[in-house]
Parts: structure tokens; C-alpha cells; sequence
């Protein structure tokens, strides 16, 4: 199969006439400034290599406009996201996840890093299958068309103040495994699969106590590691009252940080963890959407890319599936805290939109021979980006303007319409058990 892309994003910037020649799912040709051949699909626009969403909880979709109402903070926003995971089991996270991933695939997303810390039933018993809930989401990204980097997440405490780490309250009891030992055995129990590997997660300094750290990253060898980091001012002041360290300092001194390591949020950071952060090469993991929609505050991330730490994007609760937009907000926060414009180049928000490295996939993320065939054509004549610079469509483009979307050389999105159909249907369906009645 041979794409010709009006434009396409080439080390770092459009060029115009390309022809992108496929076989077996993977890039075996390029070539730049030539016109069609007779059979080539044609792709109008800009062609952007396929988005990395590195950051999601797919269940938290079924919360989108549903706690506006409620005020608070992240704190308080989180009893309402543990009610729905209390609801949640194999078939309805099937049908969630499904739908999610659908949505994320017509904005443009090729592979999500799911943070899956949903692992047992209710109580905290085991399913037969004591990967069921982990295999649902592998289901899912199947179904919808696109990659998964299973992110399995240690889970052992409830939280962490100054007298050290609390109990798993009720429902955070199907998260959580006995210890690092027990959830290093469920995880090497998963088996792996042509669109899905697995990798892992630390949940926080808060879930999981000091002395299990260098459990969990021996355990995650060979494979992404993410871990939440610094999202709250609480967690920092419950870290420091208890360990005398900042989570960032905690998790340097017992080895998480790394090349292999994402740091989602890294919100609250002090001048040390950054430099403790970029000069360890440690990824970061910026969701400016969630953020704001709860309150965290706005990131570091141009300091933290100038310190050494490259940057991905994600849409963690899913307030809006637009990586577009949240590649954006990196940018327009960073305005926002500096009073200055341009502070990260557009070249470098995209790198953030397709940073599949961080997700495992180091052969995916640019147009190049040898390279996954992940192709997302933006429209550039649409109201949003008609008279655009095609070198700055980033700060223009939004999910609406994602017209074709290519995965492993498969077409899952064309003119904007998904395989699996009417995904605005699926959402309601999948979406409308856990409201039943309120």
C-alpha cells in the first residue's frame, strides 16, 4: 500500500509530495517531492505520525461532565471516581474501554499507556483469571484498532501521612496485591500479545511504601515503568513529614528514576527534583487537561526538557481525548506561569505527541523506513486551521480535524468515521450503567 501525503511531518517540520510506501504494518519507503502515482492513497493536509497518548485511566471516562457540580478539590473529586470503580467488572470495563479507545483513535491516538491498577473484584478477590480485568483492556485496544502498552500498577497502601503508609479502604482493595513479590507474579502471568506488551507502574509514594520500590523496578526490568509523581502539594508534605525527602529525592534513592521511567504530572517540584529528574533522563508525562479540570496546578515542563527529561503527553481522566489540545495547554500553561510566549518550538510539542518510546514502541513515533505505519492526516482547511502555517498546525488543530487515521498500516479512521461505527453510541452505552438512577 502507498500513501501520497499533501504534507508530511519529516525531521521535525512539513515537507510537501510525499509518497509513504507500507508492507506488513511496517514504513519501507520514502520519498519527498514527487507528485501521486496512479493507485496511491491519497491524504490531503498534513500528515503527522501517529499520536502516543502515555497517560490514561479509561474508566475514569465514565466521570466526564459528572462532578462539576460537586466543587472541591482532586481529593474530593477521587470518592466520586471510586464509586464508579466500584461498579466496574470484566464485561462493563470491556465495553468502557472499548469506547475510549475509539474515541482516542479518532483524535489521532495510535497507542495509549494505560495506568491498570483495577485488578480484582470486589473486596479485593481474585478472579479466576487473575489478569481478567487487564486482558478486558487488551480486548479493548484490539477492538478499537490501536496499540496498548499495559501499564500494571503496583498498589499495596491506602495513602501516606506523617505517621507512614495507611491501610486499602474498601474499594482500594481491588487494587492492591499482597506485595511487590505478589504483584510482580500476577503481572508475569500476562501473556503478551502483537498489539499489546506489558509494562509497569509504581502508583504513587503514596501506594507504595519505600522498602517495595526496589522490588517493583527489579521486577520492571526491560520495561516501561511510569509512576505518578508530585501530582498534589499533600502528597509532597505527607512524603517529607514521613520520609524526610521529597518523592522525586525518594525515588532516585531507591533507583526508579531513569530512561525507562515516565514521571506523570510532576506537578510540585522543587529546583533538586528537577535536576534529580532530567539528569537521570527520566521521561515526564505532562496531562495539562486534567490538571486543570482538577485543580493540580501547572507543571515545570520547559525547565524540566531543558534539564534532560524528554517530554509525552497524555489525557489521564479523560476531561477531553484531544492530544492535539493537551500538546497545546504544555505550551499555553507555561504562558500563562511565565508571562511569555513560544516557550516550547512546535517542533517539540509534536515530539510530546509522539513519544511512543516511552510507551515501549521505540520503532514507532516518525515517518521513516522501518518505522510502524502510524499516519494521522490533519485537515488544513477546516474552520480551525484554514490559512494555518502547516509548521504550526499544532497550535491550531484540534481533534475535530482528524481525518484519517492509520495503525500498523491499517486504516481504522477515514473521514472521520471509526470501524467500529457511531462511537458517540458506544460511549452512552457503555457509560449509562454506572448513572442509573442518579
Amino acid at each position: 500500500m502507498t500513501y501520497w501525503c499533501e504534507r508530511a511531518w519529516i525531521d521535525g517540520g512539513p515537507v510537501p509530495r510525499v509518497r509513504v510506501v507500507v508492507a506488513d504494518g511496517r514504513i519501507t519507503d520514502v520519498e519527498t517531492g514527487v507528485d501521486a502515482a496512479p493507485g496511491d492513497a491519497r491524504l490531503p493536509g498534513l500528515v503527522l505520525p501517529g499520536f502516543a497518548n502515555a497517560h490514561s485511566h479509561a474508566f475514569h471516562r465514565a466521570l466526564r461532565g459528572r462532578t462539576h457540580d460537586a466543587g472541591g478539590t482532586f481529593w474530593t473529586w477521587r470518592e466520586r471516581m471510586y464509586a464508579v470503580a466500584a461498579r466496574l467488572d470484566p464485561d462493563t470495563y470491556l465495553a468502557l474501554a472499548r469506547a475510549t479507545y475509539a474515541e482516542m483513535a479518532l483524535a489521532g491516538v495510535t497507542c495509549v499507556g494505560e495506568f491498570h491498577y483495577l485488578h480484582h473484584g470486589p473486596g479485593g478477590a481474585p478472579y479466576a483469571d487473575p489478569n481478567a480485568m487487564g486482558a478486558a483492556l487488551v480486548q479493548a485496544a484490539a477492538d478499537a484498532g490501536i496499540r496498548l502498552t499495559l501499564l500494571d500498577t503496583c498498589y499495596l497502601a491506602g495513602g501516606l501521612d506523617v505517621t507512614g503508609h495507611t491501610p486499602l479502604d474498601d474499594v482500594q482493595a481491588r487494587f492492591g496485591d499482597r506485595d511487590a513479590a505478589a504483584w510482580a507474579a500476577r503481572v508475569d502471568g500476562f501473556g503478551e500479545h502483537a498489539h499489546a506488551r506489558v509494562g509497569a507502574a509504581v502508583h504513587s509514594v503514596r501506594a507504595v511504601p519505600a522498602d517495595q520500590l526496589a522490588d517493583v523496578t527489579a521486577a520492571a526490568a526491560g520495561r516501561p515503568l511510569h509512576v505518578h509523581l508530585s501530582e498534589q502539594p499533600r502528597e509532597n508534605a505527607a512524603c517529607q513529614a514521613f520520609y524526610g525527602r521529597t518523592p522525586t529525592a525518594l525515588l532516585a534513592e531507591h533507583g526508579v528514576l531513569g530512561p525507562a521511567t515516565t514521571a506523570v504530572h510532576a506537578t510540585h517540584l522543587s529546583e533538586a527534583d528537577i535536576a534529580l529528574l532530567g539528569g537521570s533522563g527520566t521521561n515526564v508525562c505532562a496531562c495539562p487537561s486534567t490538571e486543570a479540570d482538577l485543580a493540580d496546578g501547572i507543571g515545570p515542563f520547559r525547565a524540566l526538557r531543558a534539564a534532560g527529561s524528554p517530554l509525552a503527553v497524555g489525557t489521564d481522566q479523560h476531561a477531553v481525548v484531544d492530544l492535539l489540545a493537551e500538546a497545546r495547554l504544555v505550551e499555553c500553561h507555561e504562558r500563562l506561569a511565565s508571562g511569555e510566549r513560544g516557550r516550547l518550538p512546535a517542533a517539540a510539542l509534536v515530539d510530546a505527541l509522539t513519544a511512543h518510546h516511552c510507551l515501549g514502541w521505540p520503532d514507532a513515533g516518525r515517518i521513516a523506513p522501518g518505522q510502524r505505519a502510524d499516519l494521522v492526516a490533519i485537515a488544513l482547511g477546516s474552520p480551525r486551521t484554514a490559512g494555518v502555517a502547516p509548521e504550526q498546525v499544532v497550535m491550531a488543530a484540534s481533534a475535530e480535524d482528524v481525518r484519517t487515521v492509520v495503525v500498523d498500516g491499517r486504516v481504522v479512521v477515514r473521514d472521520r468515521q471509526h470501524v467500529l461505527g457511531d462511537v458517540g453510541a458506544l460511549l452512552a452505552a457503555a457509560i449509562a450503567p454506572f448513572w442509573e438512577g442518579s
